[in-house]
């Protein structure tokens, strides 16, 4: 009999009763062709659509990664110049300018006066020559003085004229449109290669009757002789800030070549169109055409420009200083254009503005690749 412990339920058969023998399971026999329970899950076959791969005509191409060492051309030397001649001083900076230059006039004019009068007072004949020599500083500071006012003047008359064509190409009206190409005519008329393009204007103005074809007719007689000097003054500088980048290892040489040849190129175009500048006009018209050429986004080159002048990255791998001198001249292109647009009196109509990538290849035929014969 079983024992019964601390609780009644609780049952607890001795180790040799023979109920507590085991005896073996046994299980209902399953037909045959039956799967086990398990298997029943998978009751159709699953069918999964793979796409066709794409044919390597199809297939996208694959760009190639530029290496890690690798660095982009985009034309230190001009980008630099362009910034620091585009730059503008702050008020109070210039206040400031100002104040020192008339604060070191002041003192030099003092220590002057007392040197002359030290001189009379010691050695009469040495009073009068430090006099004479002062009177001829002065007089060489008022005359330069002038022909500076003069070179603002001829800006002055040169944006004025601009001003003028613009007017009367927007008013289409045809005895203005006379009047302007008169005054236009008038610039040169102090110039003998320009004789011939002027008599034959002024031969055709009485037979135009339209405003937009006198003003294509003054364009074709009197700016394309000058666009093509401005041109071959543009590819000289193009070509002396390339030669220099490309050959010259100093760090700082490439960037103040960029500064005198871009002052000298904008000084020479504003010449050849009427509009000859001083030293300081020069650099306030500098100032004005790197302002244009910021205002029109044109400072950075582009990735078209680059590719095409310099050939992609093939250029970059043989010579990176080849490729910087490339870039610096092509950038100095487009300042070169953009002072002809500035001191230009008429606006490219009939005329086709030159391009960038014509020029730097004109400029640098010769110094980096051989001429055709």
């Amino acid at each position: 009999m079983a024992r019964r412990g601390l609780c009644d339920h609780e049952f607890r058969p001795r180790p040799g009763d023979p109920q507590t023998r085991r005896r073996p399971a046994t299980y209902p026999a399953r037909p045959r062709g039956r799967f086990p329970d398990r298997g029943q899950a998978m009751k159709k076959p699953v069918m999964i659509e793979i796409e066709e791969a794409p044919s390597p005509a199809e297939a996208a191409p694959i760009e190639d990664m530029p290496a890690a060492t690798e660095e982009r051309l985009e034309g230190r030397a001009m980008q630099i110049a362009t910034r620091l001649g585009a730059r503008r001083a702050s008020p109070i900076v210039r206040f400031f300018w100002r104040a020192t230059v008339a604060l070191v006039g002041f003192l030099i004019s003092v220590a002057l006066w007392r040197f002359i009068d030290g001189l009379f007072a010691t050695h009469p004949i040495l009073g009068w020559i430090g006099t004479g020599l002062v009177a001829a500083f002065a007089l060489g500071a008022l005359l330069i003085a002038a022909r500076e006012i003069a070179a603002f003047s001829r800006l002055a008359r040169l944006d004025k004229v601009h001003k003028e064509v613009s007017e009367a190409l927007s008013t289409d009206d045809l005895s203005r449109a006379r009047k302007v190409v008169t005054h236009v005519s008038g610039l040169y008329a102090a110039r003998p290669e320009m004789d011939w393009a002027r008599k034959r204007l002024a031969e055709r103005t009485d037979e135009v009757l339209d405003t937009d074809t006198l003003m294509g007719l003054a364009e074709a007689e009197l700016m394309a002789p000058l666009d093509a000097a401005a041109r071959l003054e543009i590819e000289a500088a193009a070509r002396t800030v390339a030669t220099v980048t490309a050959i010259v290892p100093l760090a700082l040489a490439d960037v103040f070549t960029a500064l005198t040849a871009n002052l000298r190129m904008i000084r020479r175009i504003a010449e050849i169109y009427g509009g000859r500048a001083g030293s300081l006009g020069s650099i306030r018209l500098a100032r004005t055409v790197m302002t244009h050429l910021v205002a029109t986004g044109a400072v950075a080159a582009g990735d078209d420009l680059i590719e095409t002048v310099t050939g992609g990255h093939l250029v970059s791998k043989l010579s990176r200083r080849f490729g910087e001198g490339v870039i610096n001249g092509a950038l100095t292109a487009r300042v070169g254009i953009a002072a002809l647009e500035v001191c230009r009196p008429m606006p490219f109509r009939k005329l086709q503005k030159p391009r960038v990538t014509n020029l730097i290849g004109r400029s640098l035929t010769g110094v980096f690749g051989k001429k055709d014969d």
